[in-house]
């Protein structure tokens, strides 16, 4: 409920400002809204969803890292479909290298079917889930505006997620507590919003290379603020394999390490 009222929110305001300010139009065709649909259910219904549940029974900063492994799953999926590269040696060591971290990373603590380990897979399964979208989205041609088109696309997937909250009978307590509130309006306005619109004009006017910097970026900073803020820790053998996945993906998004660089295919372009 907490994931489907913030992208719903989201993507109403982001599209009343795209439509009002970006003279963006909406969609004309049926179309249009299964793209908007499809891309919604891989690319925040399944893969936020994930994510939200997931992190119930993992540190903030062990679901960041694993997060950070969506470079690895675009990038070794970009060769296929109609617009895929095939990836060059230093790309695919990169991949090696990210592989043998997030096997380091999800080595149990506990027993292997507990729910701190489905939690795990549920992340890297939510990374998939964006690699599928991301590749869906570059393979269609759509006359929306890209900021059109993320917005409908997170309110497409914020009502399948509120659908859920509703068939599984979640309940939000009345009044909500101050931290919940500050949060979801945080996640909405800056995550959601923000985040997003940055993400879209960066993908129009800067270099691959530099936007593919978010990959290991956020981890870096997700672990830090875990420790300072959250108190959380991480093994040993997982504060290696955090390093060994940074490794990973700065070898995978260095210029010339893959002919498909990993972050053009993060948000989709409009043709």
């Amino acid at each position: 409920m907490f994931a489907g009222i913030r992208f719903v929110t989201a993507g109403v305001l982001l599209a009343v400002i795209a439509k009002t300010y970006g003279r963006s139009h909406l969609p004309a065709t049926w179309v249009e809204w299964r793209h908007l649909t499809i891309a919604g259910f891989f690319m925040v219904f399944v893969s936020n969803g994930l994510n939200t549940w997931a992190m119930q029974y993992i540190p903030s900063n062990q679901s960041a890292l694993l997060n950070g492994t969506s470079a690895f799953w675009i990038a070794g999926l970009g060769v296929f479909g109609r617009r895929g590269h095939p990836l060059t040696r230093s790309a695919v060591l990169g991949l090696v290298i990210g592989f043998v971290g997030a096997v380091l990373m999800l080595i149990p603590k506990s027993p292997v079917f507990s729910k701190g380990s489905l939690a795990q897979l549920g992340v890297l399964t939510a990374c998939a889930s964006w690699s599928l979208g991301t590749l869906y989205y570059r393979s269609i041609n759509t006359q929306l505006s890209s900021m059109m088109f993320m917005a409908l696309q997170m309110l497409m997937g914020g009502l399948m997620l509120l659908g859920l909250s509703l068939v599984r009978g979640d309940s939000m307590p009345w009044p909500p507590n101050a931290p919940g509130i500050i949060a979801l309006c945080y996640l909405t306005f800056l995550s959601s919003g923000l985040a997003y619109t940055a993400y879209g004009w960066l993908t129009m006017n800067t270099t691959p290379a530099i936007i593919s910097t978010y990959s290991y970026v956020n981890p870096a900073i997700a672990a830090v603020l875990g420790w300072l803020v959250l108190h959380e820790h991480l093994s040993g053998l997982q504060l290696i394999g955090m390093a060994i996945i940074i490794i990973g993906v700065c070898i995978l998004t260095l210029p010339g390490g893959s002919l498909t660089d990993p972050k053009t295919l993060a948000e989709p372009k409009t043709q």
